[in-house]
C-alpha cells in the first residue's frame, strides 16, 4: 500500500530485454536502504526489487504491466517518481494507493497559474473509472485532488513543491501518464449492482 507522496526520483540507468519482459536498472538517493523483495512504486506502478549492485537496483516488468502502463516509453536517463510502501505506523498524507494502474492518460494542456500549475489529462472512459470533483486521483504515483472532470478528462492543480520534487516538471502536452483511480470508489461501484438486487 502506498499514499501517493513521492519520496524521490529514480533514474533509469539501463534497460534489458528478457523475452517479453523488460528489466530496468534504477538509481535513487536511498539506494543503500533498498533490499531485494522490497516493493517500490515507480510512477505509480508497484514493482519488486529483484537484484542490487553498488550503483543501482533492478526491477522486472512483465508483458501484462507493459500493456497497462506507459513503462514501455521509459528511456535511459529518464526520471521516475519513486515511493516506498507505507509503514504500519506511517501517516496517510495522500490517499490509499495500491500501485495497480487502471489505464494510461494523455496530458492535453499545461497552464502556468503564476504560483501553481494546472495540468489537464484525457483518458479512454470505462465504467469502472470513477472520478469526481474534489476526489482523489493518482497520476504517475502522485496523489492529487481533482479540480474539475468529465467522463473522459480531468484537471488537477500542482503546487510548486510537488512540481519541483516529481517528474511533473518534465511534462509536455502529449505526455503519457499512469492513472490509478480511487480505490474506495472502485469498491463502491463494484458493490452497487449487488445493492440494487436486494
Amino acid at each position: 500500500m502506498f499514499t501517493g507522496i513521492i519520496e524521490a526520483q529514480a533514474q533509469v540507468k539501463a534497460i534489458e530485454k528478457h523475452e517479453r519482459n523488460l528489466r530496468f536498472w534504477m538509481a535513487c538517493p536511498f539506494l543503500s536502504e533498498i533490499r531485494v523483495d522490497q516493493s517500490l512504486a515507480h510512477n505509480g506502478v508497484c514493482l519488486t526489487v529483484e537484484a542490487l549492485r553498488p550503483d543501482a537496483y533492478a526491477v522486472t516488468v512483465i508483458d501484462e504491466t507493459l500493456r497497462r502502463t506507459h513503462i514501455a516509453d521509459w528511456k535511459p536517463g529518464q526520471f521516475i517518481n519513486l515511493e516506498r510502501a507505507m509503514s504500519a505506523s506511517g501517516r496517510f498524507d495522500g490517499h490509499m494507493v495500491q500501485g495497480h494502474i487502471d489505464t494510461v492518460g494523455i496530458c492535453t494542456n499545461i497552464k502556468n497559474l503564476q504560483g501553481s500549475w494546472e495540468f489537464s489529462f484525457r483518458f479512454k472512459p470505462a465504467e469502472q473509472f470513477i472520478i469526481i470533483e474534489k476526489g482523489s486521483i493518482c497520476v504517475n504515483g502522485v496523489s492529487l485532488t481533482v479540480v474539475k472532470c468529465s467522463d473522459e478528462n480531468f484537471h488537477v492543480h500542482v503546487i510548486p513543491y510537488t512540481f519541483e520534487h516529481t517528474n511533473f516538471k518534465f511534462f509536455k502536452v502529449g505526455e503519457r501518464v499512469n492513472l490509478e483511480f480511487d480505490l474506495i470508489a472502485k469498491y463502491i461501484k463494484r458493490l452497487m449492482p449487488k445493492a440494487d438486487e436486494t
